[in-house]
């Protein structure tokens, strides 16, 4: 992954003013998105995330602020030269976009008319078609094709003039959690064949997880909180994003179930119900063993949960931890020296 920046908002700003009211959509917001980035900006609806992802290639132009893509300033551009920048930032959407009357090689090969000779389009169309795994559907028209299938004609559409950004605004939220896997699974693939820097707008963390490296956290028009994938998950420091990430884990629906159990409703007085949060190293760490082991503090797994987030393991579990208090509490100490993070789900409940 590259440090060199090819996406630096600056101050950026977005107001829409209506007759009665005005709406600040994007609030003054920084980002730096680096080459070969998979850069997820997640958030609710109405966040302001497609205004801001839109500032990028100046289809909303901003307020305020400067925009700087691949060493241009947008905002200093003339229209033909924007014109041309744009070709080096594709753009997939969330409804496709396609021409139901032209069949998916015409789709594909729209961008390119006027500017390369017939022979040299249809090359690319085959070969855009063959990187999206759809040779065998040139001659169909959209109508035909699932909306998997036609998601993969509006990213080959998109990669069609060559870019070195791709945006996706809000790609998969159409498609069922099968197809949006199998979408996801190409953009990485891309990334990597092609060296492609991809911002991935979505109101699903769950995308952000499977292959973004880097993640900002959009409310009411700012971020709120970013960093890299594994640090944010790991260590969320707002509320939204832990939100975020514990219904895409499902942990709000197991520790919903667990507050059920009767192992949680007869607690002892020195008895702990407590989420442990791990990473990396300790993941590979005998921790429960060792807590009766060395502390005689018995562990009782209600839930366990484990992920590989940028090839390093990320487990959840949600435990009851009984023994003498004393011992208990020595052992917790144990695990923060580990570098477990540890969560009382009782006084969070209370």
């Amino acid at each position: 992954m590259s440090d060199q920046a090819v996406v630096t908002l600056k101050d950026v700003d977005v107001e829409f003013h209506g007759k009665t009211r005005s709406v600040h959509a994007v609030d003054h917001v920084n980002l730096t998105v680096n080459r070969g980035d998979i850069y997820g900006i997640v958030g609710y609806s109405g966040a302001g995330k497609s205004t801001l992802v839109r500032t990028i290639n100046l289809l909303q132009r901003p307020t305020s602020g400067s925009v700087n893509v691949l060493g241009q300033d947008m905002l200093a551009l003339s229209a033909a030269q924007l014109r041309k920048e744009r070709k080096r930032i594709g753009m997939i959407f969330q409804h496709f976009n396609l021409m139901n009357s032209r069949t998916i090689a015409d789709n594909v090969a729209f961008p390119l008319k006027g500017i390369k000779s017939k022979q040299e389009i249809k090359k690319k169309v085959a070969e855009l078609l063959d990187l999206v795994g759809l040779t065998d559907r040139a001659n169909s028209y959209p109508a035909q094709l699932s909306g998997g299938q036609k998601q993969r004609v509006g990213i080959a559409r998109a990669l069609a003039s060559d870019p070195e950004i791709l945006i996706s605004d809000e790609a998969t939220s159409a498609l069922d959690p099968k197809t949006t896997s199998s979408i996801l699974d190409l953009l990485k693939s891309l990334n990597e064949r092609l060296g492609l820097t991809i911002v991935l707008i979505t109101h699903q963390m769950e995308a952000v997880k499977q292959i973004c490296n880097r993640v900002a956290v959009m409310d009411a028009g700012a971020i709120i909180e970013r960093g890299d994938l594994l640090q944010v998950f790991s260590n969320p420091k707002q509320q939204l994003t832990k939100d975020f990430i514990d219904t895409t884990l499902q942990l709000d629906q197991a520790i919903e179930s667990v507050l059920q159990q009767p192992a949680v409703k007869n607690l002892g007085p020195n008895d702990r119900l407590l989420r442990l949060t791990y990473v990396g190293a300790s993941a590979d760490q005998p921790l429960v063993a060792k807590l009766f082991k060395s502390y005689h503090v018995t562990a009782n797994i209600l839930f366990g949960d484990i992920q590989i987030l940028q090839d390093t393991p990320f487990g959840n579990l949600i435990v009851v931890l009984s023994g003498d208090q004393a011992q208990v509490d020595t052992g917790i100490q144990y695990l923060k020296q580990q570098d477990v993070k540890i969560e009382d789900i009782l006084k969070k409940e209370a």
